[in-house]
């Protein structure tokens, strides 16, 4: 919805104060807005606050503050907030082991096209994945996605109207179902744009 500008962002030496108080506000915020499906997957939706404290956290590690330098980090992360009619989320594989990690990357090629959002009274939608760049070969998916899931205007409204969500896999090698629960549903519909009217209002 509202992207980020040079002009939002906070100097290093400014950060460099506040960051502690930020990033316990960014940690706060995040919990509503992680969805795990089953043991070894999740979604983490994004939205301006996420990818404020993402390139907040870049300039800081690079030292960076020339103004072009700072333009290219705002392009590569403005693609991921979302748009007020669609939700845009990290997708993670998510594995301890090395080991047991690289055989599930194996077996989970095309995971990413699988994940699916269905909106209570409405069909499954699944994602548009790594529009950035390819993540998955033949031979095995990558650990992280990113996802783009686009709405219709009914979705949306019927969203801000309170309906539930589900999500899931469909993947052969891992297939979950769950319910989102309401912290998170609420947090989605606070990314939608769409105004609801009530009669009489």
């Amino acid at each position: 919805m509202n992207r980020l500008t040079q002009d939002k962002l906070y100097s290093l030496e400014h950060y460099a104060r506040i960051r502690p108080q930020f990033r316990a506000q960014v940690i706060a915020h995040k919990k509503a807005r992680r969805l795990a499906l089953g043991e070894h997957a999740a979604l983490y939706f994004e939205d301006g606050l996420t990818m404020l404290y993402q390139v907040q956290e870049m300039l800081r590690l690079e030292r960076m503050f020339e103004p072009q330098a700072i333009q290219d980090e705002l392009d590569v992360y403005n693609p991921l907030i979302p748009d007020g009619h669609n939700w845009k989320a990290t997708f993670m594989v998510e594995y301890s082991d090395p080991d047991e990690r690289r055989l599930a990357l194996a077996r989970l090629v095309g995971i990413e096209d699988t994940v699916w959002l269905r909106i209570q009274g409405h069909d499954k939608v699944y994602p548009v994945a790594n529009e950035d760049l390819q993540r998955s070969t033949p031979d095995k998916t990558a650990a992280v996605h990113f996802l783009r899931f686009e709405l219709t205007p009914e979705m949306c409204l019927s969203v801000k109207e309170g309906a539930g969500i589900a999500a899931g896999i469909d993947h052969p090698a891992l297939r979950v179902e769950v319910e989102v629960a309401r912290p998170v549903r609420d947090a989605l519909a606070q990314d939608l744009a769409v105004q609801v009217v009530h009669p009489g209002a």
